[in-house]
């Protein structure tokens, strides 16, 4: 085995872009995080579930974008998803706690994110 390796310089995220979101599990994850009641985890296991959700919000938002900025410009819903995005990096940007309720707000995030993500991924509907 070789002790090289190859550092990906990629500062547009270019390489993922094509790449799909493994959905399917985070929305489990998301659901079960909002349906605590009075969970009994230690902070550094919420720590751990936040860094998930963050991760994942991080590339759930990324998504957003690219679909946001091929919208024609007097597309609505580019405008929503930047109200979205807008909100998002201000959350993103406070710094993860070892508490449910960090770990929930992340995962409202990232429900958030899919759902203005499945508004613009939609077709719309035909004028009459």
């Amino acid at each position: 085995m070789s002790d090289t390796y190859t550092v990906l310089h990629d500062p547009h995220g270019l390489a993922t872009a094509e790449l799909p979101l493994d959905r399917a599990p985070y929305e489990a994850l998301v659901t079960a995080v909002l349906a605590w009641k009075e969970p009994n985890l230690t902070p550094r296991d919420y720590e751990q579930i936040a860094l998930q959700l963050t991760g994942h919000a991080r590339a759930v938002a990324a998504d957003v974008q690219r679909h946001a900025a091929a919208l024609p410009k007097n597309d609505g819903r580019g405008a929503l998803a930047e109200v979205i995005l807008r909100e998002a990096a201000g959350r993103l940007s406070q710094p993860i706690q070892g508490t449910v309720h960090c770990a929930q707000n992340r995962a409202r995030l990232v429900r958030a994110l899919y759902e203005r993500l499945d508004r613009l991924t939609e077709p719309l509907p035909a004028a009459t």
